[in-house]
C-alpha cells in the first residue's frame, strides 16, 4: 500500500483502489476522515458485501461529508475501473440506467471513495431484476416514539413471521428505526412482495393496535409505522453496515433477535463496530442459507382482501394501481354531506394540517418548528408527538424536509392560521437546474 499526501492507494481483492482526498473530514464532531470511512468498510467488508452482493444500487453520495446534503446518482460514472460492474435497470418512465453492482470488497472501497456512506441496493440480484429475493419490513417510528416501543413492534413482527414459517433478520436502521429482512426465492413480482409486506403490516397492527400502524397517511398514524411501500419497485433502504449521516456516524447494525432486545442503537458507530465485528462476526452470516416461499403471506393477504381490506395507497410518483383506494390524504378528501339537490358537497377537512417549514436540511426545518412553537405557545402546549409530521421529500437529486403540524388537538379558537413557512425552501428550484 502506497500513501501520498493527496491520495491513498489500497490493494483490495487483487485490485488497486485509489482514495482521493483521504484526509477530508466526513464527520466533523468525531473528526472521521474519508480514509477512515473507507477503512471502516474494509474492516466489515464480509458483512457489508453480503448485504449488497450482486444487487444494483443507486449511489447516495456525500461528497462534502455527512453534515452536508447528499445527492442521488442512479447512473454509474462513465469513468470507472474495469473491475466495477453494472446492471441495466428499466424504469416505469421507459428510461434505463446502468447502476453499480458490488460483488466484492474492491468495488465496496471504490464506491466509498465516491462518498457513499449508506448503501442503497435494490432487493433483486443483477441476474434477475424482475424477481426480488428480499422482503423488507421497515419500522418507521413517529415523533417522540422511544426505542423500547420500536423493539416491541419488531418482536411482534418476529412473532408474525414465525407463525407463518418465515425467518426474520433484524438490524438497526442506523437512524431511529429497525429493518427486518426476509429472504425469499426469486419467484414473485415486486407487486407480490409489496402485497406480502402489506399483509405483515396489517397483521402486526391487528396484534398490537396501540403501538403499531399500517396507515400510509401520516396524519392517521400513531406509534410505529410499518412502511410496506419500501417494497415497491425502485425503492431502496440503507443496507447492513451502512454508515448513516448522523453526528456520531451511527451504523445500521445486523443483530440477532436476542441482541436486538437488549441493545442501545447508539452503541453502533463507525468507531465501535469494527471491534464488535472482529469479536463476534456478522449476525446475518446465514441470511442466504434458507430462502422461503411467499405462500403463507399471500394467503394472509387474500384473507385480508376477503375481509374487506383491499390495496393500500402507493407512493405519489407511482402510476395509479388497479384496486388502489383514492390517493388523497384524509385532510384533503371530500366528505359526503347532506346537501340540497343540485348543490356540490363542500370540502371538509378531517385533520387541520398546516405547513410550518421547508428546508434542504432537517435541522433547519426543525429549528423553524421551534420558532413556530415560541410564536404560538397556546397552540404548542396542546400538541402531542404524533401531531408533528416530519416528511423526507424526494427531490430530483436529493431529499429535503417538510414539517407540518396537525392542529386536531388544539381548540378551534386557539388554532393559528397557516403562515409562510420558515424557512421556505422551494423544491422547484432544484428541478430547474440543468443536468
Amino acid at each position: 500500500m502506497a500513501e501520498a499526501k493527496e491520495q491513498v492507494v489500497l490493494e483490495v481483492c487483487g485490485q488497486q483502489v485509489t482514495v482521493t482526498n483521504p484526509n477530508k473530514i466526513y464527520f466533523p464532531e468525531p473528526k472521521y476522515t474519508k480514509i477512515e470511512v473507507v477503512r471502516y468498510f474494509m474492516s466489515v467488508a464480509d458483512g457489508a458485501v453480503r448485504g449488497v452482493r450482486d444487487r444494483p444500487m443507486a449511489l447516495k453520495r456525500y461528497v462534502n461529508g455527512a453534515s452536508r446534503p447528499a445527492f442521488f446518482q442512479k447512473r454509474a460514472p462513465e469513468k470507472r475501473p474495469s473491475f466495477v460492474k453494472t446492471a441495466t435497470l428499466s424504469f416505469p418512465s421507459g428510461r434505463t440506467a446502468d447502476e453499480i453492482v458490488v460483488s466484492d470488497a474492491s468495488q465496496l472501497a471504490w464506491i466509498a471513495n465516491l462518498g457513499c456512506l449508506d448503501l442503497n441496493p435494490h432487493p433483486t440480484r443483477a441476474s434477475d431484476l424482475d424477481h426480488p429475493d428480499e422482503l423488507r419490513v421497515d419500522l418507521d417510528p413517529g415523533p417522540g416514539i422511544g426505542w423500547k416501543q420500536i423493539v416491541d413492534v419488531a418482536i411482534v413482527v418476529n412473532q408474525v413471521l414465525t407463525d407463518l414459517g418465515l425467518i426474520g433478520w433484524p438490524k438497526t436502521s442506523g437512524s431511529r428505526g429497525i429493518h427486518v429482512y426476509v429472504r425469499v426465492f426469486p419467484r414473485w413480482s415486486f407487486n407480490d412482495i409489496r402485497r406480502a409486506a402489506l399483509a405483515i403490516a396489517r397483521e402486526v397492527e391487528l396484534r398490537a393496535p396501540t403501538i403499531a400502524t399500517s396507515k400510509w397517511w401520516k396524519e392517521e398514524r400513531h406509534g410505529v409505522f410499518l412502511d410496506y411501500n419500501q417494497n415497491a419497485k425502485d425503492r431502496t433502504v440503507a443496507s447492513a453496515y451502512s454508515v448513516r449521516p448522523t453526528k456520531d456516524a451511527r451504523v445500521s447494525m445486523p443483530l440477532t433477535w436476542e441482541q436486538l432486545a437488549i441493545c442501545d442503537p447508539a452503541e453502533f458507530t463507525l468507531g465501535t463496530v469494527p471491534k464488535i465485528f472482529a469479536e463476534r462476526g456478522d449476525a446475518h452470516r446465514a441470511i442466504d442459507d434458507a430462502p422461503a416461499t411467499l405462500d403463507t403471506l399471500l394467503e394472509l393477504s387474500a384473507k385480508h382482501e376477503r375481509d374487506g381490506q383491499g390495496d393500500a395507497p402507493w407512493p405519489p410518483h407511482y402510476a395509479k394501481q388497479a384496486g388502489e383506494p383514492k390517493r388523497v390524504a384524509p385532510s384533503r378528501a371530500k366528505k359526503p354531506v347532506d346537501k340540497p339537490p343540485g348543490k356540490t358537497a363542500a370540502r371538509r377537512a378531517k385533520h387541520p394540517l398546516i405547513v410550518i417549514s421547508k428546508s434542504p436540511g432537517k435541522e433547519a426545518a426543525l429549528a423553524g418548528l421551534e420558532r413556530w412553537k415560541t410564536k404560538h405557545p397556546e397552540a404548542a402546549k396542546h400538541l402531542i408527538p404524533d401531531d408533528v409530521l416530519v416528511d423526507a421529500m424526494r427531490g430530483r437529486h436529493m431529499t429535503w424536509t417538510r414539517v407540518r403540524v396537525n392542529l386536531r388537538n388544539v381548540p378551534v379558537e386557539s388554532r393559528p392560521k397557516e403562515e409562510t413557512p420558515d424557512p421556505d425552501y422551494d423544491p422547484i428550484v432544484e428541478w430547474r437546474k440543468p443536468e
